[in-house]
């Protein structure tokens, strides 16, 4: 029988044996701030259609934990994914790019 390696094939072989993970960070406009410290965040990202190259926006909803509930409806934000905080919550605020009526 052959000797077997327990390591993961993807395995990171880092000195401090810790696997290097970079946190998704993304920014959007707040649209609901109706919720107890929750914040519903949509981002808009742009892509070329694969086909006739026009550039088409999509929109994705996200649900964001606003521990002190300090955002208002319009406010630019900035949010990073962490563990999941309710059935729909796995958004955490990282800070308030801009606030609504400011330029």
């Amino acid at each position: 029988m052959t000797e077997q390696n327990n390591a993961p094939s993807g395995a990171d072989k880092s000195v401090s044996g810790k696997k290097s993970t970079s946190v998704r960070s993304v920014s959007g406009r707040v649209i609901s701030n109706k919720m107890d410290k929750t914040i519903t965040v949509q981002v808009d990202r742009r892509i070329r259609h694969p086909l006739y190259g026009k550039y088409i926006t999509r929109r994705t909803k996200l649900h964001v934990h606003d521990a002190n509930n300090d955002c208002k409806e319009g406010d630019l934000v900035q949010v990073e994914e962490c563990r999941p905080l309710s059935r729909s919550k796995s958004w955490r605020l990282v800070k308030i790019l801009e606030r609504a009526g400011e330029v």
